[in-house]
Order: structure tokens, then sequence, then C-alpha cells
């Protein structure tokens, strides 16, 4: 008899007893978050959430209030707003990261279908569905192990601990709390390393040019959160080496530069705006960008980089520009999250 079916079999009720599921194990993959439209009210509320997390913003409280509150969130939606409605999904009416999070969560429960008790749901760690709602939906469907998998390649408190952090809230309100484990960052799984490298090869094969150079461009962070211990840059840095192993290609080939830098302190550099703005006189006329840190594409990967530093890039002189697609749904990326997904269930499945 299997471990699931003991545990069900154990299950006695008394008479009057409310009914119990058990013997599931659910898998929850949360991503960043998106508004709910584009709009000023809709962009604000998105943008108040994810400013007012101090995970995200270190700054002093009071300080930070009066800034978000009287500056940010008066100006930033409606700029906010006009970004995403570039990029915005109509058919759906949704941000494309909303539409691809729940694509990858639907996509990696048909590739786990041959483990029956198994339960794959999404969540965001921002906006909606939340992180919490969803967390408890698993637990209602029978779900006493839960898999907690942020969909962050490289470690950073701003990002998967954040996201572990609205997981724990709805914890702490659960009188019968499920098992809980959480994916550790995969920045180096030799899974997510072999889909980049294809992702990247077959965007290169089907461009018919060949192109000067290629950037890696991660989201930045604040240097001081740096320098307070977190590993992120480490991550990013290695990733792109075994990405350029993976690929055989030498460090002038594969540059790497952070992205989004917000305000006006240090962040990590080289910042992608200004490597982009300058590589033209440098005689780069020919250029690729790959995103290798963000799971989905999003924001900033379509309209940051796929819009803005492309029009950067042939202002200044650039003849082509290509962004590589993020991994996405696409079939590497769910044999990858279900590949990890296996690795991290061992023991709690057959």
């Amino acid at each position: 008899m299997s471990d699931t079916a003991m545990r069900k079999d154990r299950v006695t009720r008394p008479p009057g007893h409310p009914d119990i599921a058990l013997g599931k194990v659910g898998v929850l993959l949360i991503n960043l978050g998106t508004p709910e439209a584009t709009d000023y009210w809709s962009m604000r509320r998105y943008l108040k959430e994810f400013l007012s997390d101090r995970r995200v913003i270190e700054a002093n409280r009071a300080l930070w209030w009066v800034i978000l509150n009287g500056i940010i969130l008066t100006m930033r939606p409606a700029r906010s707003g006009r970004a995403y409605a570039k990029i915005w999904n109509k058919e759906r009416n949704e941000s494309p990261l909303k539409t691809i999070t729940r694509a990858q969560a639907e996509k990696t429960a048909r590739a786990l279908r041959d483990v029956p008790e198994i339960v794959v749901d999404w969540g965001m760690r921002y906006g909606l569905p939340p992180v919490g709602e969803r967390l408890k939906a698993l637990k209602e469907a029978g779900c006493d192990r839960i898999l907690l998998f942020p969909l962050y390649p490289q470690y950073s408190a701003s990002t998967t601990a954040t996201a572990l952090d609205a997981a724990y809230d709805a914890l702490k309100t659960m009188r019968w709390q499920p098992a809980i484990r959480t994916v550790p960052p995969y920045f180096d799984h030799p899974d997510y390393i072999r889909a980049l490298s294809l992702s990247l090869r077959t965007h290169l094969e089907g461009l018919g040019w060949e192109p000067d150079l290629i950037l890696a461009s991660f989201h930045g962070l604040p240097e001081s959160y740096f320098l307070a211990g977190d590993p992120y840059h480490c991550h990013c840095q290695k990733t792109a080496r075994l990405l350029r192993e993976a690929m055989g290609l030498t460090d002038d080939r594969l540059n790497i530069v952070f992205q989004s830098r917000f305000g006006k302190a240090e962040w990590l550099k080289p910042y992608a705006q200004d490597t982009v703005e300058a590589l033209p006189g440098r005689g780069v006329k020919k250029l690729v960008m790959i995103a290798p840190g963000f799971a989905s594409d999003c924001v900033e990967t379509l309209e940051e980089v796929g819009i803005g530093l492309k029009e950067s890039f042939e202002e200044r002189g650039g003849e082509k520009f290509s962004l590589v697609p993020c991994l996405n749904d696409s079939p590497q990326s769910i044999g990858m999250i279900a590949a990890i997904t296996r690795q991290e269930l061992q023991g709690w499945i057959r």
C-alpha cells in the first residue's frame, strides 16, 4: 500500500465529523505579480502594494511613506500604465505575466500527471491571485504537503524571500497547517542552464544574422542590498558564466548588465541603459539580448528591453536588435519546472 493510501486509511470520522480532504501534494508556482488593468487606479493599487513591501524598499519607513504617497503614487501610475498598455494581452485583458504563469501551471500539471496525488496551482506575490488564497485552496483540496516554487532562478530577499513571506503569513492564520517545502534558487541547476542555452541557440539559429554581442540582462538591485549580504549578484554572475560555457562563448561575446534601476542610489553595474546606448559607438551594430532572471516575459522584458532598449540602440546607430523570449511555457521550461519539482518532492511522492 502506498504512503498516500495509508494516510487516507488512517482518517476515521466519527458521526457528525466534518469531511477532511487528505493525501494530496500541492505545488504552488509563485510569480511577482501584475496590475489588473492599465488605468491609473489599477496601477496605483498594484504599485502601492509592491512598493510598500519592506523587502523591496529598505529605506527609512517614515521618509519612504512621504515619498511613495506624495510623489511616486501620484506620478508613476500613469507612466507605468502606458508601458503596460504597449504589451497588454488584449484578448484575455490581462498582462502577459499572468497569461504565461497560468500556462506554466497548467502545463506543469500535465507534465506531472503520472503522479496523481500532485495538484499544481499558481499565485502572485502582488496582485491577483494572492499567494495566501491559493495556499489555502490547496489545503482545502486535500494537500497536506505543499511545495512552494518561487519562479526566481536567482535568489534575492526582494523576490524569493518576499514571495515566501506571503506564504508564511498565510500559514500563520491556519489552525491545521500543511507540511511545507521550498524550492531552492535554481540559478545553476543543470536543467535551467540547458533550457537557457537551448532557447538562446534556437533563437540565434533563426535570426539570419550573427550578433556582434549578446547581453544577458538581469533585474537590478540596489548596491546596498548586495553589501548587506544578498547573494543575488553572485547568482547572476554564475548563471551568465554557465550559460557562456554551455554555448561555447568567450567573455567578450556574452556580457552581463542590470536593468530597471529606480531612484538615485547606486545599483548593481553595469547599467543596461548606459551600456546599450554606448555600444554602437564601440562598433557593436548587431545586438542580441536575453533575460535569464525572468521566468516569464513581462513589462520589464517586453517593454523595457524589447521596446525601450531597442529604440535606444537603434537611435544611436545600432542596425539589428533582437530579444530572446523568456523560457515562459516552452517545452524546455515546463520540462525544467517538472524536473525540479520531482527532485524537491523526493520522499513525498512515489
